[in-house]
């Protein structure tokens, strides 16, 4: 089933989640303007190369530099048309709402943190990858965990054959997450078998997410106490 719409309307203009968008887009335009060579070094580059960091000899020997940064710009990488699509359209969806509980700053110190907790949890379950993992899903995960929490009672309208349908979001995101999960299993098992889709940054950056999202919450205005007549 792919999302449509929500039926929460936005109380504000999403201005962070439009802002994380068009750096993406920025970025993917100008990565097709490479040519083939330079867009697969900038891949290695600036990608997230697991073994860069648990092999340290063999990324010595690579001619690796020693960075961190690639755990926050493999968050602005895409591997093609569709990928930056489907992950821009889902931010889309899930992240206006999000940020409205969060205020703009909030919500992007809230989408780093699970984006750089997807990438690490990719790391740790794929230790000697030499493929560079790309891509925003993993803190698109953790923005769709905070929606899930927030909203669960929301109402999710989903393309599904030939039909248009509406699924509770904490159903849709649920199995979203059980398929994740159960995928990420069946690549432990049998790599060749999933297309080299990182599962295991969707579960972590999703967690982490669930984990963490009240703590980014825009403070609630307190409530006037009521004035007490003089006796």
């Amino acid at each position: 089933m792919f999302p449509i719409r929500d039926t929460i309307p936005r109380r504000h203009l999403p201005i962070a989640t439009w802002a994380v968008i068009a750096v993406n887009v920025y970025v993917f335009l100008r990565e097709v303007m490479l040519s083939p060579r330079a867009a697969e070094q900038a891949m290695f580059l600036f990608g997230l190369v697991p073994a860069r960091y648990l092999h340290p000899a063999w990324a010595a020997q690579a001619g690796y530099p020693h960075s961190y940064l690639p755990f926050v710009t493999t968050m602005f990488l895409h591997g093609g048309w569709l990928h930056i699509i489907g992950n821009m359209w889902f931010l889309a969806i899930f992240g206006d709402n999000v940020e409205d509980r969060m205020g703009p700053i909030r919500f992007l110190a809230f989408y780093f943190v699970c984006g750089i907790a997807a990438g690490v949890t990719h790391v740790i379950t794929n230790p000697d990858s030499t493929v560079p993992a790309v891509g925003a899903s993993g803190a698109i995960a953790g923005v769709m965990a905070a929606y899930v929490a927030l909203f669960p009672r929301a109402r999710i309208v989903a393309f599904f054959l030939i039909f248009f349908v509406q699924v509770p979001a904490f159903l849709y995101i649920g199995l979203w997450f059980v398929m994740q999960f159960f995928s990420g299993v069946a690549a432990i098992a049998s790599p060749q078998a999933v297309g080299g889709i990182a599962f295991w940054a969707h579960v972590g950056g999703f967690v982490t997410g669930l984990a963490t999202f009240w703590v980014f919450l825009r403070p609630r205005p307190a409530s006037p106490v009521a004035a007490v007549p003089p006796l």
